[in-house]
């Protein structure tokens, strides 16, 4: 959303939100909890709320503007405490006769008051357990961030998720283990695993260019073909053929709060095959997205469905960058939208077929589609008018 209206709004969000899972989630070995509860104390959500009279301690002099802006009144109450909402930036910041960045820097100090009060209240339990499928969707959402905001220390920390997911978790035999905890790897891994995991990775190559994540993708879309495809249906299944029987092995298909891991392996094999070139496994995820097809009748169910299903009807364009100059390149490129998309890109010479030859000067952008490449340009905004 930031990208495609330049809300620092959506910005702030995006990283509060990063904030709060590196300060209450993370772990030493570089992964991400599970979760945290809901209760302290006995009580549904004691660490989270407030009472004007605390709120009016902890803000001093702030606390009569702190309190419209969150909002404290009637539809805050909550059993006799407040959950502080949040006022719209632009217009509150217009009735104080503020900028919206003077309001962004009263608005944090007032934030850091808040949590530095609240570190010594009894805090919620914590489900330490880390989770490959779960990690995976938060390697990729730094990856997204890095994208959209250029902060590197946003890619260090996916290269950190990245690095635990592929040393710690991945087994002898090349599958992966579906859970983390207390220095021990434990349950085989589900199709989620190996679907989140290798988007993840390509989100990495996206964005970084090193093309190890890459490959180790593809090395994991192999591993789940081994061990999770059903050639009858075309589909996958969401355990794995060296596990017990069950009485009914299941395809996830449907799309709820998590993307199906179908839906996600199906977009792994189109990315993977449209970046190596290979056919084979974009026809896969051709045929996994004309089965769901007649069944896409319900949108929130087919959400992630419906994002390959724009992918295979509209124009989707590779985006290769080379020369010394990639770098600088692929992160203006990462500040548009672009959702018909993939980038790849190298600084010499690559296997990757679409990158052969195309190393024509200090930085080049190839805008190509289906294989198709059009003239070589060297400004972002040159890229941008070919994919119009």
């Amino acid at each position: 959303a930031y990208q495609k209206t330049g809300n620092e709004e959506y910005r702030r969000v995006a990283e509060q939100s990063i904030r709060f899972c590196e300060r209450e989630l993370r772990d030493n070995s570089g992964a991400y909890y599970s979760a945290l509860d809901a209760d302290s104390e006995g009580e549904e959500g004691k660490f989270y709320v407030w009472t004007e009279q605390e709120m009016d301690s902890v803000l001093g002099d702030d606390r009569g503007w702190a309190k419209d802006y969150f909002r404290i009144g009637v539809k805050s109450k909550w059993e006799g405490h407040h959950i502080p909402l949040k006022e719209d930036d632009v217009k509150f910041a217009d009735r104080q006769g503020w900028t919206t960045q003077e309001l962004y820097t009263k608005v944090d100090v007032c934030r850091e008051k808040l949590l530095a009060a609240r570190s010594h209240r009894i805090r919620p339990g914590l489900d330490d357990k880390s989770l490959t499928s779960w990690n995976a969707l938060m390697l990729q959402a730094l990856c997204d961030a890095h994208m959209a905001f250029g902060d590197a220390a946003y890619l260090t920390d996916a290269q950190g998720i990245a690095k635990f997911l592929w040393e710690v978790q991945r087994r002898p035999d090349g599958g992966l283990s579906h859970s983390y905890k207390n220095g021990k790897s434990t349950i085989n891994g589900y199709l989620e695993d190996y679907s989140f995991t290798a988007e993840a990775f390509l989100r990495l190559y996206e964005v970084s260019f090193d093309e190890i994540w890459l490959n180790r993708a593809v090395e994991l879309i192999n591993y789940a073909h081994n061990h999770f495809y059903d050639s009858e249906s075309g589909m996958y299944w969401f355990t794995s053929d060296i596990d017990p029987p069950l009485i009914a092995r299941k395809q996830e298909v449907t799309d709820n709060v998590i993307a199906a891991s179908n839906s996600s392996m199906a977009k792994a094999l189109f990315k993977a095959g449209t970046l190596t070139y290979s056919p084979d496994l974009v026809e896969r995820a051709e045929l996994m997205l004309n089965n769901i097809a007649p069944h896409m009748d319900y949108g929130q169910s087919y959400s992630n469905w419906g994002i390959l299903a724009q992918w295979m009807s509209y124009p989707f364009y590779e985006v290769a960058i080379t020369g010394d100059s990639m770098e600088k390149l692929r992160r203006e490129m990462g500040t548009h939208f672009i959702p018909n998309s993939v980038l790849l890109g190298a600084n010499s010479e690559s296997d990757l077929p679409l990158l052969k030859g195309k190393f024509l000067g200090d930085g080049t952008i190839f805008v190509c589609q289906d294989k198709t490449c059009q003239l070589p340009v060297s400004e972002v905004s040159a890229a941008l008018d070919q994919m119009k």
